[in-house]
């Protein structure tokens, strides 16, 4: 672990700071360096080749303060070797297929895998210690000396302790504070003695080349109607807003048409069907998966030992009697201070919420707007240029307009919503760092769920469902016109600010991740190698490096998160999300891979049990998932309109065919309007050299004028509507009983793995419990024989 110091430039920094401001903050850091020093650590400062200004303090922690600190962790060390006997599975008959997958063996060799226990320091000889400098591994190392430098006082005032390295960070007493690379990322040591574990992590893991292989995780850790000239080329249909839209004709909407055909197909509904039991096998496997990354990082039992994290400790101020205890202890608020940081907390989640929500409308009323303008300018703008008319409609023009704008918002919105989550979760005050991040990730997923799904969930079940008809249309806020979808649906719609918003999210990432680092990193090195032509130490090229920050592996899961609800919940309405997630994902671990080891600061270790609040979230993105496919499905899609018509209206007794056909179903799902029975408002404003019709279409299940019923809805629209939920209920009761049945047979803890985690107590009941009882057998076998001696001293002269 590395701490920089700037004393020299600190002081040259703060020639505006008074005398007494720039004493107090060297009395702060040597203060805290004595207390280093005293609880056990080695310092040895050295300044920087580059910057006379600047100085390195390398902190090394001995073997005695390894082993008290690692007690006091409740670490888990080697105990013994695993000795039990590897079981076979079906997969060792594809090991010739699964061996291309592997990392070579012969450049990372897998790790010998042992039975642990919780370290205790009397009980060194139970442990299994070949070498005292490699028993404690770089990365357990690592946290334990960020825990001693996370909670060394550095100031005491108003009785109030301070203390920490990321106060003196934040504070300009220290620069920063980090672990160090074992060597260049580009070759190997020149010391022998050096693993040069990022040069193989950056072979075998960051390389292109090994963009097939898995990770080394133990280094880690209807169209044909529309568009014909005879049908649709002849329906005539009804304005879509007040006033300014003219009557168009159907057949502009064919190359929309082609396109939806694509997707609102019966292998969409299968694919769909599909994803909904694939995603229950995932989650399944990847418990598995869990149970055993669980016991190999031994982190099985996590939550037993884990501290409190520094802020909490700080903020510690009120005693309180523990119930189980009845000891004093503290806390850093009482019961009604924690209920009103709670409400708070909560209060403040719910504002930003409606603000999101807000964004939305105002998306909404753009919509509104824009598509007055595009209805009557862009045909007039076209007019002449036909093969580009056909394809930007005034329809597609607001939709691509809408996501654009969309994504811009969204991603303003995350760069704000970070800060405040993170400052709310700050105010709550979390004990631990498990709770802190649990406590982080539902507030941001909240966020992000709310800012890039509701736009879609707004097109999805909400655009075109309550517009009214022709002659008295629904109004949106008393004033504009509600939209209105494509003949088609809005399925081609939703698959458009998909696509846009995934394109869009995977591409700004990459350059926010990537290519930002790589060009602060560059103009760092022009700048260093200006300064001088000395070969610089490792800690100075590694202070260099772009930070990657407590929460750089949180934004990775929060982006993993939010790919899998875009895959799973609108699945049904862009299938390829799952090819293109499967591609971004395979490059995003070689892009991680790569910047980890080549752009940022070696990170301290931390462990964790498993991944926490994000399992749960996952659940709940799975059930969810088969509630929106099927309702995409049912009324987004127009599958169940066009099998209601094939299997009960193309044939009698409610239609004229002979057999079943899907000829005519364009004209059964547009109604007829009598163009005389527009009201002034929502007359629309027809094209001076084209003549009025008499009647106009809209797409809805209506009775047509001169009906007892006219404009009602029709027998056909309720069969339809008894058809969609029927779907519903029958898709959403199949799924969820195959879900339920896989969970259910698939057990989240391998065999394999609960005898490894069995053996592993019955040792450590054996080797730490049994010895103890050895010894105070051993300690009682000689208090009785020195008694012993003395009775027989004492008896001897009154025998004699």
């Amino acid at each position: 672990m590395l701490i920089l110091s700037s004393s020299e430039e600190r002081s040259n920094q703060a020639r505006e700071l008074d005398y007494h401001a720039r004493i107090k903050m060297q009395r702060k850091r040597r203060a805290y360096e004595s207390n280093l020093i005293c609880d056990g650590l080695h310092l040895e400062a050295t300044r920087s080749i580059l910057d006379d200004k600047l100085v390195f303090v390398k902190v090394h922690a001995p073997w005695e303060v390894l082993c008290t600190y690692a007690e006091l962790m409740h670490i888990k060390l080697p105990l013994k070797p695993n000795d039990l006997k590897t079981q076979s599975s079906a997969f060792d008959n594809f090991s010739w297929f699964t061996k291309v997958l592997q990392v070579d063996e012969s450049i990372i060799k897998p790790e010998q895998e042992f039975f642990t226990a919780p370290f205790e320091k009397n009980r060194l000889n139970d442990f299994y210690i070949q070498d005292r400098d490699t028993f404690f591994n770089p990365a357990t190392r690592s946290r334990i000396v960020y825990f001693i430098l996370s909670r060394i006082m550095y100031q005491v005032r108003d009785n109030v302790k301070k203390f920490g390295i990321n106060k003196l960070v934040s504070s300009g007493i220290y620069k920063a504070a980090f672990p160090l690379h074992d060597c260049n990322f580009s070759h190997k040591s020149e010391d022998l003695s050096c693993p040069s574990e990022r040069y193989l992590l950056y072979r075998e893991w960051a390389h292109p080349r090994s963009i097939y292989k898995k990770q080394p995780l133990d280094l880690i850790r209807y169209s044909k109607e529309v568009c014909h000239p005879d049908i649709g080329g002849k329906i005539i249909m009804c304005p879509q807003c007040d006033q300014h839209c003219p009557f168009w004709n159907l057949n502009i909407t064919c190359e929309s048409s082609k396109k939806l055909c694509i997707f609102d197909s019966f292998g969409t509904l299968v694919f769909a069907v599909f994803m909904g039991i694939w995603v229950t096998l995932f989650l399944e496997f990847w418990k598995r998966r869990q149970a055993e990354l669980e016991y190999e990082w031994d982190t099985v039992e996590l939550q037993q030992e884990e501290q409190p994290r520094p802020e909490y400790e700080a903020q510690c101020t009120h005693v309180v009697i523990n119930e189980i205890t009845q000891e004093h202890e503290r806390v850093p608020f009482t019961t009604w201070g924690k209920c009103v940081r709670i409400t708070l907390c909560a209060s403040a989640v719910l504002f930003w919420i409606l603000l999101i929500i807000a964004s939305v409308i105002g998306i909404i009323v753009y919509r509104l707007s824009v598509f007055i303008v595009f209805s009557t300018k862009l045909p007039e703008t076209l007019n002449g240029t036909d093969s580009i008319q056909k394809y930007l409609t005034p329809q597609t023009a607001t939709s691509i307009t809408a996501s654009l704008i969309s994504f811009v918002i969204i991603m303003i919105l995350n760069i704000i919503y970070e800060k405040v989550a993170i400052m709310i979760t700050n105010f709550e005050l979390p004990r631990t760092q498990t709770d802190y991040e649990n406590s982080l990730t539902m507030k941001m997923f909240l966020f992000q769920f709310v800012n890039y799904y509701s736009s879609c969930f707004y097109i999805a079940f909400f655009k075109g469902k309550f517009v009214g008809y022709p002659g008295d249309p629904v109004y949106w806020l008393g004033k504009y016109r509600n939209e209105e979808c494509d003949p088609g649906g809005c399925l081609l719609e939703l698959t458009t600010q998909l696509t846009i918003i995934m394109g869009g999210k995977a591409i700004w990432n990459n350059i926010q991740e990537v290519l930002l680092p790589w060009v602060k990193n560059l103009i760092g090195r022009c700048r260093t190698v200006s300064r001088t032509e000395k070969i610089t130490p490792r800690w100075e090229q590694d202070y260099h490096l772009q930070l990657m920050g407590k929460l750089g592996l949180f934004y990775e899961y929060l982006e993993m998160i939010i790919q899998f609800g875009f895959v799973t919940l609108f699945v049904a309405s862009f299938p390829l999300a799952p090819l293109l997630a499967l591609v971004n994902n395979i490059l995003e671990i070689r892009v991680d891979a790569w910047k980890m080891t080549t752009q940022y600061r070696r990170m301290v270790p931390e462990k964790a049990q498993d991944i926490g609040a994000w399992q749960p979230i996952m659940q709940g993105i799975a059930i969810l998932a088969v509630v929106t496919n099927a309702m995409i499905i049912a009324f987004t899609s127009d599958m169940i309109p066009r099998l209601v018509y094939y299997w009960s209206f193309s044939v009698p007794p409610y239609g004229n065919h002979t057999h079943y056909t899907m000829e005519g179903y364009i004209n059964s799902t547009l109604s007829i309007f009598k163009v005389s029975d527009f009201k002034n408002q929502s007359k629309g404003n027809p094209d001076p050299k084209v003549v009025i019709p008499t009647t106009c279409r809209y797409r809805d299940f209506r009775n047509p004028p001169g009906h007892e019923q006219q404009y009602k809805h029709n027998i056909y629209y309720w069969h339809v509507i008894a058809a969609k939920l029927a779907f519903i209920i029958v898709m959403e009761h199949l799924i969820y009983s195959v879900k339920f049945f896989v969970s259910y047979t698939i057990p989240d803890v391998s065999k394999n793995t609960k005898s490894k985690i069995r053996r592993e107590k019955y040792l450590t009941q054996k080797l730490l419990r049994e010895n103890h009882l050895k010894d105070m057998t051993k300690n009682m076998g000689v208090i009785a024989k020195r008694m012993g001696e003395v009775v027989d001293n004492n008896l001897r002269p009154k025998l004699e």
